[in-house]
């Protein structure tokens, strides 16, 4: 069995999948100066809330942008802290969040998720 199409320790994402979604994190980083991070697992309800609660235990969550995604819930949050907010509107989130739910409807939960993660640093710009 390769690395390819084995899930990582059980979860949802290959190997592969699991390093284009570190890259795709450390740049988005890099070229915005905000913190991605990207949360995946069910969510306790209220989820918004829940969303919140797991930002604000974030380092730096005034410059974080965390993407939680429930796939059994079919709940995906996009939590922003206020600095982050300045530079990501709440209309740019929910053209993210489309774009990633569109993935995820098609069956590509790691494709939904690096797409999102690129739309948010794209809207975000450089620093």
């Amino acid at each position: 069995m390769s690395d390819d199409g084995a899930a990582a320790l059980d979860g949802p994402f290959t190997t592969r999948q699991l390093l284009r979604l570190d890259e795709a994190l450390r740049v988005a980083d890099q070229q915005t100066g905000l913190t991605f991070s990207v949360y995946l697992g069910d969510l306790e309800e209220p989820t918004r809330e829940n969303a919140e609660a797991l930002h604000r235990r974030l380092d730096g969550a005034a410059t974080a942008v965390l993407i939680a995604v429930s796939p059994n819930q079919r709940v995906l949050e996009i939590v922003t802290g206020p600095d982050a907010r300045r530079r990501i509107s709440d209309r740019d989130a929910k053209l993210a969040a489309l774009s990633m739910a569109a993935s995820f409807a098609g069956g590509d939960l790691a494709g939904g998720v690096l797409a999102g993660i690129d739309q948010l640093a794209s809207h975000a710009g450089r620093h």
